[in-house]
């Protein structure tokens, strides 16, 4: 097929994003990194993130080449998928982890110089680590459509000559499997890593030894603030990566189902969720450069700086879908444009609704701090009684998302027929990439968070004036916030996108029948009637299949898919209170035996706790990363298509309504604590200010481990559904 000249676009855009990353990389290098005491930590802590991310490649790289090794076996041997499957899936996963590198290693350079700049004023201290953040940013989106690029050009020149859009989008998918595993592996490991140094360093330094916090005489410090690289840096960075492209390539694929008959449309129907990224990376980096603020900004005037930057791209890429989409010519293009501002505005509602239950400038984190006056319990029962509350804005917002995307996409065609209901799945996914064509400025929010958390501990431990360990401590606070709202951001998406891949899923079973058919094999229902998957629509699949709600297949793999939520925190949870034992041991053992640390006259082992968090998050990543991809195997063997549906659809309930549980209690949590330490109810080492550590340091493993990896749960499962279609289709 001829592609069109406005596709080149795409690639132009991430060359574009990676070259002002790099640009934002060299001008926050050419900052000071202030006295030699300020350079020894980020020393530090940047050894013990590389270090920690190499250990954690080297176990990556062996599953990759496992699964890679299987797949091959299953296209070359068993003929059961595309030849280029195995391929796909290896770079996904090299482009999901190079944006968790260079994201981290920005990171490791910027907290220094983030601290210093503070010195200087907020608003300096504020850009540096904003635009250090957007470096994050820009590479995922750069790399994110560099490799969409790439493998759309790969595939239209080398796929073959009967090879249809259909077979190139769901190919595609195959490198959204790729990311997502990296993904996960990156989010579990890092968030065990991180939340083990956090536990410990809490726990022993603040509650038992009354030392504040990043304080260097506390072993486990260090530790601590490289965790806040790898887990939310590094895992973040890979996350959002494979949202990013999952909702493109999902709806790509929708798109090549939903307009198979119209000739040249669908062609555009595939291109167009591309474009409306690409023109947003020219819209994040203006919003980039809105963002400042002024000398003694409090948090609301903190937010309204970021606010100002994401708000204009959104409005702006609103506007400029409307114009893609007419320019492109595609059947419905007002109502498809519509559904594109759904997703926008449902990432809006869903950060600001983050932002009320997370920050302390509202009432919710307000009356979880005002509950430490009757200790830790009280604190964590209000934290889980607000975690609780605050998901009914997320999922009331999802809700009505998809039902305006779904009917703005079909002209509120209610009918039901295969052509109403798979235009109006494209538009649900289209409403996913709206929600993250902005991804490059959202996550440049999130990503400031650790950015200035680090800050904040070098600020501590190099015995800076006071007024700059506020400056970062008011920087720290607003990253709490957007790291809360980011994680409510990527959770929404995965929602949208998680059900645009429910779609795929169905499309690809049918190429896979189809195979099966081409080579003799014969579908025949109860009664008899013979399926043809070549002609099959949606409403014909759903019949054959029996996917409905009477069909105890769909019910046994919804609730299995529900489990598979809770089983994986579970997991999570436990892996992180096993390595916070032991730190928390470690950093007992050194304040006992090692002379003279609590006086400062002696230096703690601080490479000892970066190994014991190492080696924990290693070992522990592994079993709950493995059940991502076991489950829908098992399930797709025993209980064929109609079970992995239900599957899917309780993994995504379940899933999306706990993972923002989680995240908000825990940034709740945080937040509550951060108002104590601001002089609120006592102050710093008042009895109050340890029952919000305690409560804390339940919220870490919440928001850091368990809640943001359940978004790539979500995703891996439907991932693996797909890539795996014609293993289940050979049990049919």
């Amino acid at each position: 097929m001829t592609i069109p000249t406005v596709f080149w676009l795409v690639p132009i855009a991430s060359v574009v994003a990676l070259g002002m990353a790099w640009f934002f990389f060299c001008q926050m290098m050419k900052e000071d990194e202030g006295t030699a005491r300020m350079k020894e930590i980020a020393l530090y802590v940047r050894r013990g993130a590389m270090a920690y991310l190499k250990q954690q490649y080297r176990v990556v790289t062996i599953v990759f080449v496992v699964l890679a090794a299987i797949f091959a076996f299953m296209a070359y041997v068993l003929k059961m998928q595309n030849p280029w499957v195995p391929f796909a899936f290896l770079t996904g996963g090299l482009f999901s982890g190079l944006a968790g590198f260079f994201g981290m290693k920005t990171a490791t350079y910027a907290s220094a110089r983030t601290a210093n700049a503070a010195r200087n004023s907020l608003d300096k201290g504020l850009k540096v680590a904003f635009r250090s953040g957007a470096v994050m940013g820009l590479t995922v989106v750069g790399l994110g459509l560099l490799d969409i690029a790439l493998w759309f050009l790969i595939l239209n020149k080398f796929g073959g000559e009967n090879i249809t859009l259909i077979t190139i989008t769901t190919t595609m998918l195959t490198f959204g499997m790729g990311a997502s595993t990296q993904a996960l592996f990156a989010r579990v490991g890092g968030g065990i890593y991180t939340k083990a140094a956090d536990v410990g360093a809490d726990l022993v330094g603040k509650v038992e030894a009354d030392i504040p916090e990043d304080d260097p005489r506390n072993p486990a410090t260090i530790a601590d603030n490289v965790g806040d690289n790898v887990g939310d840096v590094a895992g973040m960075g890979a996350d959002l990566y494979e949202s990013y492209c999952g909702s493109i390539l999902s709806t790509a694929a929708l798109g090549a189902t939903a307009f198979a008959t119209a000739g040249e449309m669908q062609l555009r129907a595939v291109i167009a969720p591309m474009l409306i990224a690409a023109v947003g990376v020219f819209l994040s980096l203006l919003g980039i450069f809105l963002v400042r603020t002024k000398e003694g900004a409090g948090m609301k005037e903190l937010l309204h700086s970021l606010g100002v930057g994401t708000n204009v791209s959104a409005v702006l890429i609103a506007v400029a879908s409307f114009i893609i989409l007419y320019l492109l010519g595609i059947n419905n293009w007002l109502g498809l444009s519509f559904s594109v501002i759904t997703g926008l505005a449902a990432g809006v509602i869903i950060g600001q609704g983050t932002e009320y239950y997370t920050s302390h400038s509202y009432k919710p984190t307000q009356k979880i701090a005002e509950a430490s006056q009757t200790g830790s319990a009280t604190v964590i029962i209000k934290g889980i009684g607000t975690g609780m509350i605050s998901t009914m804005i997320p999922v009331v917002t999802i809700s009505v998302a998809i039902m305006l995307s779904y009917l703005c996409a079909n002209g509120f065609d209610l009918s039901m027929s295969a052509e109403s209901l798979s235009h109006g799945l494209y538009g649900i996914g289209i409403a996913a990439v709206g929600m993250l064509s902005t991804l490059g400025i959202t996550l440049a929010t999130d990503a400031y968070g650790p950015i200035a958390d680090n800050a904040g501990g070098n600020a501590e431990m190099s015995e800076l004036e006071p007024e700059v360990r506020q400056r970062t401590d008011a920087l720290d606070a607003l990253g709490n916030t957007t790291a809360a709202t980011g994680k409510g951001f990527a959770i929404g998406s995965a929602a949208l996108t998680a059900l645009a891949l429910l779609a795929s899923y169905v499309e690809e079973i049918k190429i896979a029948m189809a195979r099966a058919v081409s080579e003799g094999q014969q579908f025949v229902d109860s009664m008899g009637r013979v399926f043809d998957p070549d002609h099959a629509n949606m409403v014909d699949f759903m019949e054959f299949f029996q996917v409905n709600l009477m069909n105890p297949k769909v019910l046994v793999g919804a609730f299995i898919g529900a489990m598979a939520a809770f089983l994986f925190c579970g997991l999570t949870m436990g892996a992180v209170g096993r390595a916070a034992q032991s730190m928390v041991e470690e950093v007992r053992r050194q304040f006992r035996e090692i002379k003279g640390i609590l006086e400062g006259k002696a230096t703690p082992d601080y490479g000892r706790c970066v190994e014991i968090s190492t080696r924990s998050a290693q070992r522990e990543m592994i079993f709950p990363s493995f059940l991502a991809i076991i489950i829908p195997i098992v399930v797709g063997v025993v209980l064929g298509v109609a079970g992995v549906m239900g599957l899917l659809v309780g993994g995504l309930a379940a899933g999306f309504t706990l993972a923002v549980f989680m995240a908000n209690s825990g940034g709740a949590w945080d937040n509550a604590k951060k108002m104590v330490e601001e002089g609120n109810f006592g102050g710093k080492g008042s009895a109050c200010h340890k029952a919000t550590i305690v409560g804390d340091t339940v919220g870490d493993p919440f928001k850091d481990t368990s809640g943001p990896s359940l978004n790539i749960l979500i995703k891996l499962m439907s991932m693996v559904s797909i890539v795996m279609a014609g293993l289940t289709v050979a049990f049919i």
